[in-house]
């Protein structure tokens, strides 16, 4: 990520970012004839409907689409689940309405004559769904709004890519998959380049999206990725976020090859992260406040209270940044996926790394898996460092060494039934996000939870068909 947090230049109007009046050129021009009306569930994919072009202007802009209110109820499979207070059978399941955020309108430069507009989830009387994962992060950055600061974050988001495409990965089920590369390549230009036709694509393809990108690289596994997206405001990285996962994914699809966000797609290498660089700047001077005096290293005295308030909601906020079983494998020594909730200076080894200096510094969060919903998971960063500065929580000094083999350390919840038993009797997590927020994060994980406990696993039949 970048240090440097300073303009170079004076702002300009993101390429790829289009008004009302441009869409309207556009589809009168035959430029654009779709748009995607999309909002995040509770995995951060996205739902919505496609709408042609001349609909969206006269019927969609000023209502919106209704879609169903199980759709933030679902797991990855889509299946109806029981349990939610927000959607049920007994409530029939109605309709949600989804209201375009004509802020976040844009062209998708890799699907042929296509625009794209994210969604606010509103119930029947115009109120905002409090489950809906947008609006879980509206609300912590309204909290942090009456405080006076404004939150800022980047991303470093990986992704193992594979010769095959979808369906032959499918056909194969998604065993003895052909990694694009035989070799570890963090840092490596000769084996990247082997893999540009793609990676060039998806960087170009966000950039035309509104999606700015800092750079690409090569990661610490075989044909492993990390694209970096340019910081700004954490609603906007968000939307960022999930535009370039599922764009990504479009792009390799088209191609004929498969990419995975999963946390730990093999155990036979390394995991796949989300690190969330976030920082806190005044609203009113447009400054940051992170570096200053009063906390260690550093770092202001505020700042020592945000940090410290992710460290002790760490592990009772840990199902928003491992939200599935294959999540809590990436956590492994020696790994480059953290096991220690600490924080060190450029220390790698911590859940939690301070990096950059000046108006650039900033705390890496190394805790998050790429299978992460960034909505979920950029609320949790932000309500643990809400809930240090509210009460003005005292930072320990940083950790020094191999925090892996330390003895004395907290250790991040290493299996989703610990993380699931930590969230649903955590105070903080219900005083930051509401009854029924927490209610609903608790309901999708234990679904999580159950969902697995139906599958016999390849390792259970190696195990135990014949020594039992």
């Amino acid at each position: 990520m970048s240090t440097d947090y300073h303009l170079s230049r004076p702002p300009r109007k993101q390429p790829g970012l289009i008004s009302v009046e441009e869409l309207a050129e556009d589809i009168d021009g035959g430029e654009i004839d779709t748009v995607l009306v999309v909002f995040p569930d509770l995995a951060g994919s996205w739902k919505g409907k496609r709408m042609s072009g001349h609909f969206f202007l006269d019927d969609t802009l000023g209502h919106g689409i209704e879609a169903c209110n199980y759709l933030i109820a679902t797991d990855v499979e889509m299946n109806v689940l029981p349990g939610y207070r927000y959607a049920n059978w007994e409530a029939g399941y109605g309709d949600m309405r989804c209201v375009p955020d004509m802020a976040t309108l844009r062209r998708i430069p890799w699907l042929d004559k296509t625009a794209l507009v994210i969604c606010d989830i509103v119930d029947e009387n115009g109120v905002p769904v409090e489950v809906s994962p947008r609006q879980v992060l509206k609300r912590q950055l309204m909290r942090a709004a009456a405080l006076g600061f404004t939150v800022k974050m980047g991303a470093e988001l990986e992704f193992f890519l594979f010769k095959e495409s979808y369906e032959t990965a499918a056909a194969k089920g998604y065993r003895d998959l052909s990694p694009d590369s035989n070799t570890i390549q963090d840092y490596h230009i000769l084996q990247t380049t082997k893999d540009e036709h793609i990676i060039r694509a998806i960087r170009n393809g966000m950039d035309g999206a509104g999606v700015p990108i800092e750079c690409s690289k090569g990661e610490a596994g075989f044909a492993q990725h990390e694209i970096n997206l340019r910081y700004t405001e954490a609603l906007e990285m968000a939307d960022r976020l999930a535009i370039y996962k599922n764009g990504a994914k479009e792009i390799a699809a088209l191609a004929g090859r498969a990419i995975t966000f999963m946390a730990k797609y093999t155990m036979a290498d390394v995991g796949s992260s989300c690190h969330i660089h976030s920082s806190i700047w005044d609203t009113e001077t447009s400054r940051s406040v992170v570096a200053g005096e009063g906390g260690p290293a550093g770092m202001s005295k505020l700042f020592s209270h945000y940090l410290a308030g992710n460290l002790a909601t760490a592990q009772e906020f840990a199902w928003l940044f491992a939200p599935t079983v294959n999540s809590y494998k990436r956590y492994q020594l020696g790994s480059w996926a953290p096991t220690a909730v600490a924080w060190g200076t450029d220390n790698r080894t911590c859940g939690f790394r301070m990096v950059g200096h000046g108006q650039g510094m900033r705390v890496e969060s190394r805790v998050p898996g790429a299978d992460a919903n960034p909505y979920l998971a950029f609320a949790g960063v932000i309500a643990g460092g809400l809930h240090g500065i509210e009460n003005k929580m005292e930072l320990e000094q940083p950790f020094e060494g191999n925090a892996y083999e330390s003895k004395t350390v907290t250790r991040i919840p290493w299996n989703i039934v610990d993380a699931i038993d930590r969230l649903e009797s955590s105070a903080a997590a219900r005083a930051a996000f509401g009854d029924d927020v927490h209610h609903h994060f608790v309901t999708t994980a234990k679904h999580e939870w159950q969902q697995f406990n139906k599958a016999v696993t390849d390792w259970e039949l190696r195990r135990n068909f014949e020594r039992w």
